[in-house]
């Protein structure tokens, strides 16, 4: 057996293949966890525009009450639903090119420690910190998004006690017309 041979088959028996490759499988793992509960956000994001949806052809039929102020908060919220939509979808683009290059990164370690040298030890270096630059952007992204929802979420109340306040004014001039 010929002595590069030999060390080709040490190294890929090592154990340090293995070893070396552990940090991104952590990151893979870590972006696949972030994509999945994306892909929720973006399901909810679908119901609460079907929802709206059907609120606003309720409107257009006739069937709510303050039909203006309806409109105005839908057309609103729908706004926000679109721009989350939007930023959503190009976390989920940040987070699938951040587990793409993990992979790459992953299987750049085992190609190098089996069959590389140490002056290219500093490619699998590279892809993993591209792709920890792709994971932070799309972690700003999905803080950035959260502010979205919790605007969503203030205008929903905020338009919920306006309904409250109108059935309270209804009532008091139903308890004074008699």
């Amino acid at each position: 057996m010929a002595i590069q041979e030999k060390e080709i088959l040490e190294a890929l028996s090592s154990s340090r293949i293995l070893t070396s490759m552990i940090t991104p499988a952590v990151l893979i793992s870590a972006c696949g966890t972030l994509i999945f509960s994306t892909s929720a956000r973006l399901g909810r994001i679908f119901d609460r525009v079907t929802v709206m949806k059907g609120e606003v052809e309720a409107i257009l039929q006739g069937k709510s009450s303050f039909p203006k102020e309806r409109m105005h908060y839908l057309k609103g919220q729908i706004e926000l639903q679109k721009r989350r939509a939007v930023l959503i979808q190009k976390s989920m683009a940040a987070l699938y090119t951040a587990t793409v290059l993990f992979v790459a990164a992953s299987l750049a370690i085992g190609v190098n420690v089996a069959y590389g040298s140490p002056e290219q030890a500093w490619i699998p270096t590279l892809l993993a910190l591209v792709g920890g630059l792709f994971l932070f952007a799309a972690s700003a992204m999905l803080l950035y998004e959260s502010r979205f929802n919790l605007r969503f979420v203030t205008r929903t109340i905020d338009f919920i006690e306006f309904l409250e306040d109108k059935a309270l004014e209804q009532e008091n001039d139903k308890k004074q017309s008699s």
